[in-house]
């Protein structure tokens, strides 16, 4: 009885199958198709930021804006 001789042609297709496979595990694992997307998560303005930005918007006045901005600058120094 010869069983295994009708299946013959599946075998090349299951070897393709794992070449492509590996070759598909190596590119998500090497990030060669994801190095062209630049897709980038929106940075977070920091506290100066938000404060110039508030004071073009007229939301503050000088006076606040040079209190606060010292403010800022005093906290942001290294305390050693």
């Amino acid at each position: 009885m010869h069983w295994g001789s009708g299946f013959w042609p599946v075998f090349p297709l299951l070897w393709i199958g794992i070449v492509a496979f590996f070759c598909w595990g190596a590119s998500r694992w090497f990030g060669w198709r994801t190095k062209h997307r630049h897709f980038e998560m929106p940075v977070e303005p920091n506290a100066m930021e938000i404060l110039r930005r508030r004071y073009a918007r007229g939301e503050i006045d000088g006076t606040t804006f040079d209190q606060m901005r010292e403010r800022l600058e005093s906290s942001a120094q290294p305390r050693y």
